[in-house]
């Protein structure tokens, strides 16, 4: 979307950082990956139908009555914390659903580093920070 911006995205950063921090409430986000794949290509999770089953363990988190996990990417839910009643889904699955690929993820910081250098000195430092702090957070929880 970069060139259908009108201003400077490091500007649109810096802009929404600065709205966050004089905010009390803010949303509350969760990113997913539906489409993990086995060792043989076939997908982890049983499918988009199936999906609710997360919503309802997102929803109990943001009603602070559900369990998390921290780990180098965030928190995640323990595999007894989602309800997989009446599904097939083996616990070797859910166990990699539920893993976090720290050797893929450091895969992706240098792709992020090229990424914000597009921003050029408009990057605002609290990125580079965040970056800078999720590549220490991989690299502690190899050992």
């Amino acid at each position: 979307m970069l060139p259908f911006c009108g201003y400077n995205m490091g500007d649109y950063f810096a802009h929404w950082l600065k709205i966050g921090a004089k905010s009390s409430r803010l949303p509350k986000i969760f990113y997913v990956n539906w489409f993990r794949q086995d060792e043989n290509g076939k997908y982890l999770w049983p499918g988009y139908g199936e999906n609710s089953r997360v919503l309802k363990w997102v929803f109990e988190r943001c009603d602070g009555t559900a369990h998390a996990a921290e780990t180098a990417v965030g928190r995640l839910p323990g595999p007894a914390d989602l309800d997989i009643s009446g599904l097939n889904l083996p616990a070797a699955n859910l166990e990699k659903l539920l893993s976090v690929d720290v050797e893929g993820w450091l895969g992706e910081v240098p792709r992020i580093r090229e990424h914000f250098a597009k921003f050029g000195d408009h990057l605002p430092e609290a990125l580079g920070r965040e970056l800078q702090e999720l590549e220490l957070r991989l690299q502690s929880s190899k050992r």
